[in-house]
């Protein structure tokens, strides 16, 4: 239950965060507020395809291959929730739950995602917060696959030197 909780809480900040942008910054006509100057803007940015604006303008197979990742994520929380070595990974999922469904909410109501970090020392995509929760979600995931590497790594080494 605590892994959907997270992803709930991350779909109110993601559509908090982008409802702030329409409203403190598209009504008022404001395109960019600079935090840092040259280096961390708020930019308001419409995306109408994936990351770095791949994909533009396939809505559809955006939505239908999001509803496959959730239906997926769901199933691997319900699989796996009651596994202790299993923590980092169900965050990780839980992560990208709430990121997928935070981008889906505009997808299917607006017909594209609201995008409004820019860092432009680095030259970055525009990204917002589902796409954070995603990112760290599938950080935290490669971090699971390793460690348990390293531990049947280790495992298979103490049977080696037993046999």
């Amino acid at each position: 239950m605590p892994y959907y909780i997270i992803a709930i809480i991350i779909v109110i900040i993601d559509q908090l965060s982008k409802l702030a942008v329409v409203n403190f910054m598209d009504n008022k006509g404001i395109n960019t507020i600079p935090l840092w100057e040259g280096v961390f803007h708020l930019t308001s940015h419409r995306n109408a395809g994936a990351a770095f604006g791949i994909l533009q303008n396939q809505r559809w197979f955006f939505i239908s291959v999001t509803i496959i990742v959730i239906a997926t994520v769901i199933y691997i929380i319900y699989k796996y929730e009651g596994h202790s070595d299993k923590k980092l990974m169900l965050y990780g999922i839980a992560l990208l739950l709430g990121g997928a469904i935070g981008n889906l909410i505009d997808r299917i109501f607006i017909g594209q995602v609201i995008d409004f970090f820019d860092f432009r020392l680095i030259n970055f995509a525009i990204f917002n917060i589902a796409d954070s929760a995603i990112v760290i979600g599938v950080g935290l995931l490669f971090l699971d696959t390793w460690l348990t590497y390293q531990e049947d790594k280790k495992k298979e080494n103490i049977n080696e030197s037993r046999s």
